[in-house]
């Protein structure tokens, strides 16, 4: 009987050690390139409207990011109206931006480069869910000052929970 339960605990522990909520982590402050930071999705439940936020970090080792350039997945509609798409600092003050979304594209050209250590969000209102699979990965590449090359900083991962 003890055996049973420590085998119960053991794998009730392990499940919610490999549940997270946020799967597009990183910790250090170091580096060259930008990153994402985290990700949130409101609301958590299965509804088909939501909002996804990016949060993502230009460490002070890094050059001005200039462009974000963000590929959405096939498995959401996003809208082509831009007012849905908000960026805003740690603060919570908006960061100036022209935005455009060309089909499963979005292209951020930031009025004023971010400077380097610097925190940011990125708030996609009004997305969509279609109903098929439980996953939606966003790929984000930047371009920086100094540069035309589009160089990758990751990919941002909202997990849905039933």
């Amino acid at each position: 009987m003890k055996e049973l339960l420590v085998y119960s605990a053991t794998l009730a522990l392990a499940s919610m050690a490999l549940l997270s909520p946020s799967y597009a982590t990183a910790n250090t402050d170091d580096g060259k390139v930008p990153h994402i930071d985290g990700n949130a999705q409101f609301p958590l439940t299965r509804w088909r409207v939501v909002r996804h936020t990016i949060r993502l970090h230009v460490p002070k080792n890094s050059k001005a990011l200039t462009e974000l350039s963000i590929n959405v997945p096939d498995t959401i509609t996003i809208s082509s109206d831009i007012k849905n798409i908000k960026i805003v600092d740690e603060k919570g003050q908006k960061i100036n931006a022209n935005i455009s979304v060309n089909d499963r594209n979005i292209q951020i050209a930031f009025v004023e480069p971010v400077a380097s250590n610097t925190k940011f969000n990125v708030e996609l209102k009004n997305v969509k869910r279609q109903f098929l699979g439980n996953r939606y990965i966003y790929q984000l590449s930047a371009k920086f000052v100094g540069s035309d090359a589009e160089i990758p900083i990751g990919v941002a991962q909202f997990q849905l929970y039933y």
